[in-house]
């Protein structure tokens, strides 16, 4: 029995590349087809969620946007992985940064997402999961951010259910942000577990490549606009990334 078209995603399997480059903002991943791949095709614009499939460098590869948090990247990439036959999800997104290792325009490779979330609840494990990216990916990611010789850190990050709270209004040493900083967390962002828990429950692959758009412990910030078009850095990284897998 046909799992698609879904209620999100209009498509065919064949419609999309083994490997889909994932940012959260649609216009990034309209962004990403125009700027960066041949014969880019619009495969999927319900919600408004654009993905487009096209060549990189002579390799069919796919883009499409996740939406905001870890639910709305829990639908797409669960689909991607289970119903539509892709292999690899390589997400790219902004971050905030926590630790003094990295600055805004930094490169944050997630080795692994720490979360406050209830999702991997969800699957009725009795214990802690722990969500990490595939090695495969993350060595290919590493090496060829080397090569591209990137400001670049590979690290802990923190997927946050929340983008507003209320410990904000606390001294920071009490905020929780601050906490996992001090556990060596490099960075906070809204997508990544979800998008790990999926692709190991699907015995598939994952990686997120994050941009670090503001810093939570140096006050540095970025605009809108320049989160949308001007973080070009990742999305090399992630198409180069991509030639490299089958």
């Amino acid at each position: 029995m046909m799992n698609y078209p879904t209620p999100h995603i209009d498509a065919k399997p064949e419609d999309f590349a083994k490997t889909v480059i994932m940012p959260g903002d649609p216009l990034r991943s309209k962004f990403i087809a125009e700027n960066f791949l041949e014969n880019a095709v619009l495969v999927n614009n319900v919600r408004g969620v654009q993905g487009y499939t096209g060549e990189y460098k002579g390799k069919k590869v796919s883009v499409m946007a996740s939406g905001m948090g870890m639910p709305s990247m829990a639908i797409y990439s669960y689909e991607l992985f289970n119903f539509f036959e892709v292999d690899n999800i390589i997400r790219i997104g902004t971050t905030g940064g926590l630790s003094e290792k990295v600055n805004v325009r930094d490169i944050v490779i997630a080795e692994g997402a720490c979360t406050n979330s209830s999702y991997p609840k969800t699957l009725g494990i009795d214990g802690t999961l722990a969500p990490i990216a595939d090695f495969n990916l993350l060595e290919k990611a590493v090496n060829t951010a080397r090569n591209l010789k990137l400001n670049f850190a590979v690290g802990n990050v923190l997927t946050s259910d929340a983008f507003y709270n209320d410990s904000e209004f606390l001294p920071k040493e009490q905020q929780s942000l601050y906490k996992f900083a001090k556990m060596g967390v490099l960075a906070v962002e809204m997508e990544t577990a979800a998008l790990y828990i999926n692709a190991m429950k699907a015995n598939k692959n994952a990686l997120s490549i994050l941009t670090v758009s503001d810093h939570f412990i140096t006050g540095e910030d970025t605009t809108a606009k320049e989160r949308e078009t001007t973080f070009t850095d990742m999305m090399k990284l992630a198409l180069e990334t991509a030639l490299q897998l089958d």
